[in-house]
């Protein structure tokens, strides 16, 4: 190993005892349950919003998109950007403040369990059943974290890929099970601090290496396709080719349905110190995510143009060009100590992308097992000790099931992000939309189109979609159109809610 890889090994190597220093001193801050998986509620404006939105962007942000707009131009990533930024700021906007209000009203301090006191379901049935669907989507998606982590460290230095993996699995383990929430939140807002340091040094260093921003353009017009917003670059061919049309443009904005049902998103509503203060949480956080995003995208097409210098060689698959981010900060190491470490500091940024996804979701999926499954479903008596001990043990459980599953390095990362996704935003979406804004909604309603939803995704993507054609777009839009209407007609159909929940719900609405 040369000096410049010892500096960026090292540079990376700070910052994750960094990240295990925040969850030790957090670790002594968790007194009851509600500390550990929501921080007693205590979590400011700003660390809300950016560990809200660190945890929502993953690896995807700093790859996914590169990558796409690197290989076939941005078509993808600019309907994809739209979508998911008007679908941040509508979710801040609709249910930020009416479920931290509800969620503190009725003492709920999980997704399930927020479903479960809303409709008075003392069975615990919808508690369950979300609790299950959580579990069900966020291991494999924790695993997908696990997979890029390992993947990134063998690539950049030849680490064998399972020892870099399990290695990653283990830091990130260790402040979530130290820290709880607190730590998670805090860890992510660091984070996403990292994130957007890099997005910036990466795009500038980018751009000056290809010749400017002319330069950037002209090289990205003169591929066909490759700027239009109805066309793709085809790699292949090397010709222009037809994204879909209105139907495939309108399937990748539904990706930002999906946020009404994220549960590591929706605590971030519940934990924050006032609801008022969430109008600041918003802004920021839409301003960031359209940001973050935009200077993603630039960064495929300034990538593409320092590929053309020769600096870099050409990616020409989907999995390559990933890396285009990796090979760039390659380019910035060979300058210097300095330039090194400043790669380094880039390179954590993408393990920061990958980690603030992780950890919340680890969380997440901990607190339905230890709260909702065990302590409600199954009506297993913990006091407060034993239920973060309980906690603890399945985030190490899920772990190891993560683990099992990333052992394959070849695995898709966003192939399995997308899907998960889309069961969040199928099965959970509509149901929490509902559940805030119309108060004819029954306990059976939300349980059909909870489950109707979380089916559909499985139905649509391994069963329908394959036939091609109109019915080849993303799993989530049907799941949320069908999770949606069968909700509305079994709440309909069924008795109407007692009256007692009809008053929670008046007093939600009206902030009190």
């Amino acid at each position: 190993m040369n000096t410049l890889s010892f500096c960026i090994m090292v540079t990376i190597a700070v910052y994750l005892l960094l990240m295990l220093a925040i969850g030790f001193m957090n670790s002594k801050n968790n007194s009851n349950s509600t500390d550990f998986y929501l921080g007693g509620r205590k979590i400011g404006p700003l660390v809300t919003a950016m560990s809200a939105e660190a945890s929502d962007m993953s690896s995807w942000l700093l790859m996914g998109i590169p990558g796409l707009a690197y290989l076939s131009g941005i078509c993808e990533p600019f309907w994809t950007i739209l979508g998911l930024g008007v679908g941040t700021y509508l979710n801040w906007l609709l249910v930020s403040k009416r479920l931290r209000k509800y969620s503190y009203n009725i003492d709920a301090y999980t997704i399930p369990q927020f479903f479960s006191k809303r409709f008075h379901d003392t069975k615990n049935h919808l508690s369950a059943i979300a609790a299950i669907v959580i579990i069900v989507f966020f291991v494999p998606y924790t695993a997908s974290g696990f997979a890029a982590c390992g993947k990134l460290f063998h690539s950049l230095f030849g680490v064998n890929y399972m020892v870099a993996m399990i290695a990653s699995a283990l830091i990130i383990t260790g402040y979530t099970i130290m820290g709880g929430f607190k730590a998670v939140s805090t860890t992510d807002f660091i984070q996403s601090i990292v994130m957007s340091i890099a997005l910036v040094v990466v795009l500038g260093f980018a751009v000056t290496v290809a010749g400017g921003f002319d330069v950037v353009w002209e090289n990205a017009k003169a591929l066909p396709g490759h700027i239009s917003l109805s066309l793709y670059h085809d790699v292949a061919n090397n010709t222009a080719a037809s994204y879909g049309g209105v139907i495939a443009i309108i399937s990748t904005l539904a990706w930002g349905l999906g946020y009404f049902g994220m549960p590591h998103i929706l605590l971030r509503f519940m934990a924050i110190e006032n609801e008022q203060k969430l109008s600041l949480s918003r802004r920021v956080a839409t301003v960031w995510v359209f940001l973050a995003m935009g200077i993603a995208m630039l960064i495929g097409l300034a990538g593409l143009a320092v590929t053309s210098t020769g600096a870099i060689e050409y990616l020409d698959t989907a999995a390559t060009s990933e890396t285009i981010i990796v090979k760039i900060s390659d380019l910035i190491s060979q300058h210097g100590i300095f330039p090194a470490i400043v790669a380094g500091l880039i390179l954590a940024g993408i393990l920061a992308a990958t980690m603030s996804t992780a950890d919340s979701q680890m969380l997440a999926a901990a607190s339905s097992v230890s709260e909702n499954i065990m302590g409600e479903f199954l009506q297993v008596k913990m006091d407060e000790k034993k239920k973060i001990l309980v906690a603890r043990i399945a985030i190490v459980a899920i772990t190891v099931l993560g683990v099992i599953l990333a052992l394959n390095p070849d695995s898709s990362v966003f192939r399995i992000v997308s899907f998960a996704w889309a069961g969040f935003g199928g099965a959970f979406g509509p149901v929490m939309l509902l559940s805030l804004f119309w108060k004819r909604t029954t306990k059976q309603g939300a349980l059909a189109g909870m489950i109707g939803g979380g089916a559909m995704v499985f139905i649509w993507k391994f069963l329908v979609k394959p036939l091609g054609g109109a019915f080849a777009i993303y799993e989530l839009l049907p799941a949320f159109i069908f999770s949606l209407i069968l909700a509305v007609v079994v709440s309909l159909l069924t008795k109407e809610p007692e009256e007692s929940i009809i008053e929670e719900f008046t007093k939600a609405q009206r902030g009190e």
